[in-house]
């Protein structure tokens, strides 16, 4: 004999069933995302330059074009160590989970398994109480109660939307650090060997200044010159000395930040740069690639895109609560006065049905939250217009300073040359006494100047080459393929908490933007 009951049960699931497939295909309320068209430079303003080549090119290992081993060995450690890039990367396993918290709301949000026993001590002076009525009984109840907000104008799809956005612009930012971490080991190696050569031209000049001095000291006990000369001769070797240590210690201080930015200690760093203590060379020819290539490549025009995205959803999410939410809600379970009872199908009850809540008088508070997310969301869109104007800015300007600072450097190259002549002649009319040591002071201060400048515009060539390719979005195609935390960290974050398959390289896939999100997905347990 079938159960009237679990019948009714059974119908019923399947209209509400019927009822939420029916529901949940209604279209969302709130703007679908279109990305904004920008203004990006069509051609380079130093296209016309021989060293620049505006190709198509691939700027995932940059740093290799200088050749130089010890400079890759410490890019490479820097993605493997970095504690700034480690955070960037658990912030996107931050994301993924965020996303699944919006997934789940999907489904039934309430479902609780309910279970109580109550004993009962009732009064027999209450007016009006039966005579003879047991006072004192007990009561078992277990039972399933469960209730389920329809998505019915898409506000949960659009907050799926939105974490799908949210993770894209994270992952973005995630490629934007490794662009910056690249771009900052190069730079800080450069500026390390650059102190490097500074010191040995300081050195050199201490050098010559000596002799100098000597020449001055014996020229004076002769009797040949007053002690001015002595003088003279001393302050300028003293001043040429105390430049040493200050190198020095901006050298130790370059050091250490490179260390910080390999995530090792101070102290770890020197063996890292054994090698020759040169500045680096740069190429003859530098491919920048084409400029539509620059909203490609740099991650944070593409954060920028992603975060209009994310908030475009959270439009409809804020609009959604315009209209009455539909409820899907009930409850099934057994209550009985005796425990013996308690699964007997007499003991059996349920409930539920659908319902509905609308917020008809706000005074204005829910219209004006979804003016707050769509003033939220224009000012993101002037943030993407703005990201790729200052893009295109940092491009041009690194490009200038790199054509511009090689220019700088051969001349002052020939200004070298020129004064190392002059500090050679000036100290043989010295010697004969065909000049004052004026002279020979003026000489040989011009060449520490000279000298001193030419090393830092040869840095400066090479640092500007290198805030180009980072102005271009170069170096975070590195980490494709690869893993965003080291497995280390994964292995504790996965002692600590089940992160389930959330940590697969698979599951933080960036979603492909030509293809249609899709947003009803599984539970992710």
């Amino acid at each position: 004999m079938n159960n009237p009951i679990g019948e009714k049960l059974k119908r019923y699931v399947l209209a509400l069933t019927a009822f939420f497939l029916l529901t949940s295909g209604c279209a969302m309320v709130g703007p679908d995302y279109v990305k904004p068209t920008v203004q990006a430079p069509e051609e380079w303003i130093e296209k016309a330059d021989p060293q620049i080549k505006s190709e198509p090119t691939e700027l995932g290992e940059w740093w290799k074009l200088f050749n130089d081993p010890v400079l890759d060995n410490l890019i490479e450690t820097a993605y493997a160590q970095n504690l700034t890039l480690r955070i960037a990367g658990i912030r996107i396993l931050e994301a993924r989970a965020q996303l699944g918290i919006a997934i789940g709301t999907l489904y039934p949000q309430q479902q609780r398994a309910l279970g109580a026993y109550t004993r009962s001590y009732l009064s027999e002076n209450l007016a009006d109480f039966p005579p003879g009525l047991d006072t004192n009984f007990s009561n078992y109840s277990l039972g399933f109660d469960a209730a389920w907000e329809l998505d019915f104008w898409g506000k949960i799809r659009r907050a799926v939307q939105s974490g799908i956005g949210n993770l894209d612009a994270t992952i973005a930012a995630y490629d934007s650090a490794l662009v910056t971490l690249t771009g900052e080991v190069a730079r800080t190696y450069v500026v390390i060997r650059t102190f490097e050569e500074r010191l040995v031209v300081a050195r050199e000049n201490v050098k010559i200044q000596e002799r100098s001095l000597q020449i001055a000291q014996v020229r004076f006990e002769e009797g040949g010159v007053s002690e001015l000369d002595v003088t003279q001769a001393l302050s300028l070797l003293r001043d040429t000395q105390a430049s040493i240590p200050r190198a020095e210690k901006q050298l130790r201080q370059a050091k250490n930040a490179l260390a910080i930015l390999l995530g090792i200690l101070p102290g770890q760093i020197q063996k890292m740069l054994i090698g020759p203590e040169i500045i680096p060379t740069v190429p003859t020819e530098v491919a920048v690639g084409i400029p539509a290539e620059l909203l490609r490549r740099r991650p944070d025009i593409r954060r920028a895109e992603r975060q209009m995205a994310s908030q475009s959803a959270r439009i409809g999410v804020a609009k959604a609560d315009l209209f009455p939410h539909f409820v899907l809600f009930g409850t099934i379970g057994f209550s009985a006065a005796n425990a013996g009872d308690l699964f007997t199908s007499s003991s059996l009850m349920a409930f539920g049905g659908p319902g509905f809540t609308w917020d008809l008088f706000n005074y204005g508070r829910i219209t004006n939250r979804v003016r707050v997310q769509d003033a939220l969301f224009e000012q993101l869109v002037v943030n993407y217009q703005n990201t790729v104007l200052k893009a295109a800015k940092e491009v041009e300007d690194a490009m200038v300073a790199f054509l511009k600072t090689q220019k700088e450097s051969a001349l002052l190259g020939e200004s070298v040359k020129a004064s190392k002549r002059s500090v050679d002649l000036s100290m043989l009319q010295y010697t004969e006494g065909l000049i004052s040591y004026q002279r020979v002071l003026d000489t040989q201060r011009f060449l520490t100047l000279t000298q001193e400048g030419h090393t830092i515009i040869r840095g400066s060539i090479v640092t500007n080459l290198v805030a180009l390719y980072k102005a271009l979005g170069g170096g975070w195609e590195t980490r494709i393929g690869k893993e965003f935390v080291p497995g280390s960290v994964k292995e504790a974050m996965e002692k600590r908490t089940n992160w389930g398959d959330l940590l697969t390289p698979a599951k933080l896939e960036k979603p492909d933007p030509d293809k249609e999100e899709r947003l009803w997905r599984s539970p992710e347990w």
